[in-house]
């Protein structure tokens, strides 16, 4: 079935040179024009001390974030697995919320509060840390899902519950929950938006500024080597940490022993701590301020282009990137051995490249005389930075779907004579509908929220709503940049909510 003829092996081919032009090619080109000749600049911008101070800073950052949204998600992930609650579902919906959101939008709830230690290196770790808090708490919900029962009912024959829970438990989940810690690591040194608005000096501020500000292509790309190299590097450890887990669709067997069911009170006090801090308050600073506009109308006037761009915009994007990811997903998931590990380090060491490099790496490719020249400054740019930022992860969430449709319905439709086409269509896409959605919208929501890359590759004139609001910050009222967060923010969640209640029905008529 994978013969040169097949139809398989061309539509996986076409996909891979998509995703080998739109992802690989902007870091390669980075990559080799940093190598090509820079050898002494390289070395005078390791020796100076204002890059240290920088690398220290980004470093620090993305330390304080991991161990910090690690120490608030992981307690919450171990209760949403284990410990009875009434309206699991919509907890866990409500508890995600923040990471849905675009980070700058919880910069800007931070900036209103107006503390004397807003604009700082620790309220930047405090932020980044309320946003990706839910990576590590689903991360380790999943693990303690996965464990077989029967081992914490024998332990807890011959050994106390704390016993149990510090050497079976967390050993068995520690390496699901380390990865989950490397991935929010790589995420803090790579967002630009809430450093940028906290006025922190970290890697990504500073190539930007480089680019936008002071047009130094090459000082640019400079300054993305070290953060190019630690975002990889990390990348990669958590990729190898996880291993298979990233796509795999083991479950545990029996029920849970009671070993948690003590925590009631416990957890449901934190669970109301956190929805109040990281999501109540927020949203209620940002409606304070958003409800002192005088004319919303004029508001959304003036940003009407910028929010259909928006719209758009990203649902063309998430609907080019998970056509794409369907099949790489797909690959992903029949692959064995050592070609599916090393793509799963490829996906997530690519996803890992900051925003800013891609914008970068995209501007070297695109902007040049011939067919490249006549894509850069339009809109398509946007699809591609779009292509260039999601398409490894929608790659893996769809492969973890596919991982759930056995293969033994692809032999007995390749035994009645379908082709892989027809296989994929009347088969294959059936079975994936509320992954393909699932992973739609997360898409959308990420392209939405998208700004980093977006800001670097917009053509003249054009602006999405991340743009908007950014560029409005410090030359409009604080009302209009909380009412158009405000905006933006029910955009993203709305669709999210309507899926949790698709899969939440789901799992009622399944019952």
């Amino acid at each position: 079935m994978w013969g040169w003829r097949s139809s398989r092996t061309v539509v996986v081919g076409v996909t891979g040179v998509i995703f080998a032009v739109c992802c690989l090619l902007p870091v390669a080109y980075l990559c080799t024009t940093s190598l090509a000749g820079m050898q002494g600049a390289i070395t005078a911008l390791w020796l100076d001390a204002r890059q240290r101070t920088l690398l220290y800073n980004t470093a620090l950052l993305g330390i304080g974030a991991a161990l910090l949204s690690t120490a608030i998600g992981a307690p919450l992930g171990i209760t949403l697995a284990r410990v009875p609650l009434k309206r699991k579902t919509a907890i866990r919906v409500v508890l995600a919320a923040p990471m849905v959101l675009p980070p700058y939008v919880m910069a800007l709830s931070w900036v209103y509060l107006g503390t004397s230690w807003t604009y700082t290196l620790p309220a930047a770790i405090v932020v980044l840390s309320a946003v990706f808090y839910p990576l590590p708490m689903l991360a380790t919900e999943v693990a303690f899902r996965r464990i077989d029962a029967r081992l914490e009912e024998a332990a807890l024959v011959v050994a106390p519950r704390r016993l149990v829970l510090r050497r079976i438990l967390l050993p068995l989940a520690a390496p699901v929950v380390s990865a989950a810690s490397l991935i929010v690591f790589v995420l803090a040194i790579s967002e630009f938006g809430v450093p940028g608005l906290l006025r922190v000096r970290v890697y990504t501020t500073e190539v930007f500024t480089a680019f936008a500000a002071l047009y130094d292509f090459s000082r640019a790309i400079l300054l993305a080597v070290p953060l190019l190299a630690l975002a990889s590097g990390v990348g990669a450890v958590a990729a190898g940490t996880l291993g298979d887990r990233l796509v795999s669709a083991r479950r545990a067997t029996g029920s849970h022993p009671p070993l948690f069911d003590h925590w009631g009170r416990r957890a449901r006090v934190a669970i109301a701590v956190v929805i109040v801090s990281a999501v109540a308050l927020p949203t209620v600073v940002l409606a304070r301020e958003a409800l002192q506009s005088r004319s919303l109308s004029a508001l959304l006037d003036g940003s009407g282009e910028a929010i259909a761009n928006s719209v758009l915009f990203s649902a063309v994007g998430a609907t080019i990137v998970v056509a794409v990811a369907t099949v790489l997903g797909y690959a992903r998931a029949r692959a064995r051995g050592r070609s599916a590990t090393l793509s799963d380090i490829l996906f997530v060491v690519i996803f890992a490249v900051p925003s800013t490099i891609v914008g970068v790496g995209l501007i070297g490719v695109w902007n040049r005389p011939g067919i490249a020249g006549s894509v850069y400054g339009t809109d398509a740019m946007f699809i591609l930075a779009y292509l260039a930022r999601f398409l490894p992860v929608a790659a893996l969430i769809l492969a973890a779907a596919v991982r759930y449709v056995p293969i033994s319905h692809e032999e007995a439709a390749a035994v009645a004579g379908a082709g892989w086409l027809r296989m994929v269509r009347r088969i294959l896409l059936p079975q994936l509908r509320l992954g393909v959605a699932a992973t739609w919208v997360v898409v959308f929501v990420l392209s939405f929220g998208e700004l980093g890359a977006s800001i670097l590759i917009a053509p003249p004139g054009e602006a999405t709503l991340p743009i908007r609001v950014y560029t409005l910050i410090a030359n409009a009222p604080p009302a209009q940049v909380a009412a158009l967060a405000l905006l933006q923010a029910t955009v993203v969640l709305t669709p999210v909510g309507m899926l949790a209640s698709l899969a939440s029905l789901r799992r009622s008529e399944e019952r």
